[in-house]
């Protein structure tokens, strides 16, 4: 049986009385991809921030490969092997394309800083924009940047927020095809609204309602699931 990699235990998160995130209990399989799914205000932003670090949670606790990091900033979870990326763009818009993913690999220490460079950049085939000032990309190809930015520090989790969005249907193809790739070495949680791309990768599926969790299972066991008809997918 595959290791659970990360799990939470009563993840709590509150703003001034309103319930964000409310006791929510979650299992992430090693090596699987993951989708965490919901209607906008289900909290699933603010979910993924407890995991990452950006925020802290006002109750319950958060335990990854072996140790319980609860309570340690996003920068010491990156260290641990958590990258996440932002569903806003996170990119150094006034550096060059090649200077973006250079910096995330220099973090790890990388002995063939331009070869790994070329290497991340190819895999989500913006290789031949290298050179080009990031902030002029497309948004999509910002996105993918992004993408190129995590995976170059070898993360055991990847964790992508709304990564599809402002892709074409090719770069669509292409990133479900990498995401593919990436697995089983690399743990993906994917935030994402399109549900053909759920559907399509994910193992396992974590639907988010008013901050709690409606249910978890397989892509089939969603789509026949009554409360996420109801709640999500219009069924």
């Amino acid at each position: 049986m595959a290791a659970i990699i990360l799990f939470a235990r009563g993840l709590t998160k509150h703003y001034d009385g309103i319930k964000a995130v409310e006791n929510v209990d979650f299992d992430l399989t090693a090596g699987q991809i993951h989708a965490l799914i919901g209607p906008n205000g289900a909290g699933k932003t603010t979910f993924v921030s407890l995991l990452s670090g950006r925020i802290t949670p006002s109750a319950g606790t958060i335990q990854f490969d072996g140790a319980d990091i609860t309570r340690l900033p996003a920068h010491s979870r990156v260290a641990r092997g958590i990258a996440y990326t932002f569903q806003i763009t996170s990119i150094y818009a006034n550096l060059p394309v090649f200077d973006n993913v250079a910096l995330a690999i220099q973090r790890k220490g990388s002995k063939h800083l331009k070869t790994d460079t070329m290497a991340a950049l190819a895999r989500v085939g913006l290789d031949k924009m290298a050179d080009q000032t990031a902030g002029t990309l497309a948004y999509g190809h910002q996105r993918l940047l992004e993408i190129a930015m995590g995976l170059s520090m070898n993360p055991k989790l990847l964790i992508l927020d709304e990564p599809t969005q402002g892709l074409a249907n090719s770069e669509i193809e292409a990133f479900k095809a990498l995401i593919r790739a990436v697995t089983p070495q690399t743990t993906v949680l994917l935030i994402e609204h399109n549900m053909d791309v759920v559907m399509d990768l994910a193992d396992q599926i974590t639907v988010l309602n008013f901050g709690e969790k409606l249910a978890t299972g397989t892509p089939a066991e969603i789509r026949a699931n009554k409360a996420v008809q109801t709640a999500y997918l219009g069924g």
